[in-house]
């Protein structure tokens, strides 16, 4: 919202710091929740500035966030399977800026299998092929890795577009994965394993 992207640094700092929880039940599990919570309120932060920069770039980077959004509530539900958590709190972790937000995360945090989130993906056009090619399969992607690809093709759009921001955003995220190719590359060649020394994520 506008009131919340022109507050003030210590209202920021303020917000930011309801995230953070007593030291004393910083356990792994509240520890992984936290980070959670910080990174869902970046995102919402960082989707409202653009949306307030308007122009170009809230178009070029406003559905890259609501990507990593949805990206973020989907992973979140899947590692949440087989734990204590409730669904509602679930549900509080999801960035509220993404694609499936607000009907989608519904149906998200009352999931219970990985075949149940498959199937809610597939009510949504950009994501209904997400888990084409998924599997265990020497040739088959992970899930990530599918993300991965994804957002690759949505930052490399970044750079079909003048006189905006996005293009920094987009330049970054793209040397990100080039890193990550690069450290696949060299594990597959340390591991001499290199039948799936191919199976980097390719930018352009």
């Amino acid at each position: 919202s506008r009131e919340r992207v022109s507050q003030g640094s210590s209202g920021i700092n303020a917000e930011y710091g309801e995230c953070v929880q007593d030291e004393n039940d910083l356990d792994e599990m509240n520890i992984e929740i936290l980070r959670n919570k910080l990174y869902k309120t970046y995102l919402e932060d960082f989707y409202a500035f653009c949306m307030e920069l308007g122009g170009t770039t809230a178009e070029v980077m406003c559905p890259i966030l609501a990507f990593e959004a949805d990206r973020r509530a989907i992973t979140i539900t899947i590692n949440s399977f087989r734990t204590d958590l409730l669904k509602d709190d679930i549900e509080n972790l999801y960035p509220r800026c993404g694609m499936l937000y607000p009907e989608g995360l519904k149906f998200l945090k009352n999931a219970e299998d990985r075949e149940e989130v498959r199937r809610i993906c597939e009510r949504y056009g950009m994501y209904k092929d997400l888990h084409s090619g998924v599997g265990d399969g020497p040739n088959d992607k992970t899930l990530e890795d599918r993300f991965f690809q994804e957002e690759v093709k949505m930052l490399a759009l970044g750079f079909m577009n003048s006189f905006h921001l996005g293009v920094f955003f987009a330049f970054v995220k793209l040397k990100e994965q080039e890193n990550r190719n690069i450290v696949w590359i060299a594990e597959c060649i340390a591991q001499k394993n290199k039948s799936k020394i191919d199976n980097y994520i390719p930018i352009f």
